[in-house]
């Protein structure tokens, strides 16, 4: 996909292609494809498990950590069990 959205209608259209090209993928997808290069940008290059591991974890993980450190900031009742998803 393009990345050039400007307003939240534009961002919101984007999740939900996302979201419909996400519910497309089946399991056996993704057999296999442990050591398949993976390549973003023509400049960042991965097997399927480096991926995951080293850039899709900690890139999820810092936008979680950013978007509850704003929380917390601008006083939303978060604390530390909701960040670690307790129950």
């Amino acid at each position: 996909m393009e990345d050039n959205e400007t307003t939240f209608d534009q961002f919101y259209e984007r999740i939900q292609k996302t979201t419909d090209a996400l519910k497309t993928a089946k399991p056996e997808d993704f057999d296999g494809k442990d050591n398949v290069e993976v390549v973003i940008a023509d400049k960042y290059k991965f097997t399927g498990v480096s991926y995951v591991q080293d850039f899709g974890l900690p890139n999820f993980f810092f936008h979680v950590t950013a978007a509850y450190a704003i929380l917390r900031k601008e006083g939303a009742p978060v604390g530390k069990l909701d960040f670690l998803g307790a129950r």
